[in-house]
């Protein structure tokens, strides 16, 4: 089974922080445990929301609203990691992928995140290579009352988005693509000078904004969850979601 560990972002990252060497070498040696152990997948940090941009799909209407951003509805439900040259072009994939998805129900609008990947060079390790001319960037999609009552898009939808990935993926433009089981099968982590406290799903509301994940393997919720403990320590983070991909 593989499960996203998330962290929550504070005021201090959303001014455009840099980590401090000690928080780099923190994370760095729990990334390499996680990697000892054969469980980790992947992972990524985001650039603060001022760098971003919200969309809205509600009525066949788009609407872009420019970054920074307050947490509102900050649920995710899945998200892509993109290679483009600009953010426009990752509006337009996100675009496009609204258009295929639509709405899994009537009356359920759509609002998608789009905010940089943090790359080794933003945050002082090493200068950004001179071959390189795009840049990552997650398009990060919000869960709605279908998705969390664990409904899946029509056969069409799904055709059309494997479709939009297949033609993508090949022109570079795509690079992973993960969608998160309900909520109600995950759990919260919350960090506090009492210690750790954990809470089952689901997930009612949330309005922190995403800092940053790792994807691991494990058997079951309660091996990703010793995982997810040591996580929000090493990030000093307030709050980190758990939950489980597809």
């Amino acid at each position: 089974m593989r499960f996203i560990i998330m962290h929550k972002t504070s005021a201090h990252w959303e001014s455009g922080a840099i980590p401090s060497p000690e928080l780099i070498a923190r994370v760095g040696a729990l990334i390499g445990e996680l990697a000892h152990a054969g469980v980790f997948l992947g992972g990524e940090g985001l650039r603060a929301s001022s760098e971003g941009v919200r969309l809205k799909f509600a009525a066949g209407t788009r609407t872009v609203i420019p970054g920074p951003f307050e947490g509102d509805h900050e649920l995710p439900a899945g998200f892509s990691i993109l290679r483009t040259r600009s953010l426009e072009d990752a509006i337009e994939w996100a675009t496009r992928q609204a258009n295929v998805l639509g709405t899994v129900a009537p009356g359920e609008d759509v609002e998608i995140d789009i905010r940089p990947v943090t790359e080794p060079w933003d945050i002082g390790i090493g200068a950004k290579p001179a071959d390189i001319d795009t840049r990552r960037y997650m398009v990060l999609r919000k869960a709605t009352r279908s998705t969390e009552a664990g409904g899946s898009p029509p056969s069409a939808q799904r055709t059309g988005f494997a479709r939009l990935l297949d033609e993508t993926t090949r022109s570079g433009e795509h690079l992973v693509t993960e969608t998160m089981r309900p909520s109600r099968r995950g759990r919260r982590y919350k960090n506090s000078r009492n210690g750790i406290s954990v809470y089952d799903g689901p997930f009612t509301e949330t309005k922190e904004l995403l800092a940053g994940y790792v994807v691991v393997s494990a058997s079951s919720l309660d091996e990703a969850g010793r995982w997810a403990a040591r996580y929000i320590e090493a990030v000093e983070a307030d709050e980190a979601d758990l939950r489980e991909l597809e």
